[in-house]
């Protein structure tokens, strides 16, 4: 959670953040390591402070983003390895809450996550780049959702003026935003392929 005037800011790296990874993330697949390890860092170090201590959250975001983005780009089999369990309980998420109410069963994320780190390392490269561009798509729609002021996307919590990401459901009951994360991926895929992800 960031205070509430950071929303702006926050939103525009996240959709600049999603777009290099759509559209560049095998290239630069370090880079877009460092972005999301620093995004997933700053949600979580500073969601420990309270949310009446903008200066300690701020400096949390910061140390635990710096943290988050070292830890995924010194590890970068591992880093390869999280995308593809990323992205097998992302889909997991996703398709669950299209057809079903609450939280999928822990077994099948688990499942799925394990068999998305498994093909990550022996198909390294079509994981990188399908994982980047459904990544990039998807961060892209929150950041885009929390800048036009979607209240679902960016829930603020006006007495104590905190801004809150929910990255997995930037807006619940919008069936438009699963098909327009899909086929932002498939272009992403598609330009990577094509341009961006071809081999030397």
């Amino acid at each position: 959670m960031l205070p509430h005037s950071y929303e702006f800011p926050a939103a525009i790296l996240l959709v600049l953040g999603g777009a290099l990874a759509w559209s560049a993330g095998y290239r630069l697949f370090r880079v877009v390591l460092a972005i999301y390890g620093f995004i997933f860092g700053a949600m979580l170090a500073s969601s420990v402070m309270g949310i009446s201590n903008t200066a300690g959250m701020v400096v949390a975001a910061l140390v635990g983003g710096l943290i988050g983005a070292a830890i995924l780009v010194f590890a970068y089999f591992v880093g390869i390895a999280l995308v593809g369990a990323g992205l097998g309980a992302f889909v997991v998420h996703v398709g669950w809450s299209q057809w079903a109410a609450g939280d999928p069963p822990a077994v099948l994320v688990i499942v799925l996550s394990i068999a998305g780190a498994a093909s990550a390392m022996l198909l390294q490269r079509y994981v990188i780049i399908v994982g980047t561009a459904f990544g990039g798509a998807w961060t892209m729609i929150v950041g885009g959702l929390a800048l036009a002021g979607e209240r679902s996307a960016a829930r603020a919590l006006t007495s104590a003026d905190v801004w809150i990401l929910y990255p997995l459901t930037p807006a619940a009951g919008q069936r438009w935003i699963p098909m327009a994360w899909i086929a932002l991926g498939l272009m992403g895929v598609a330009v990577q392929l094509r341009v961006t992800g071809r081999k030397r």
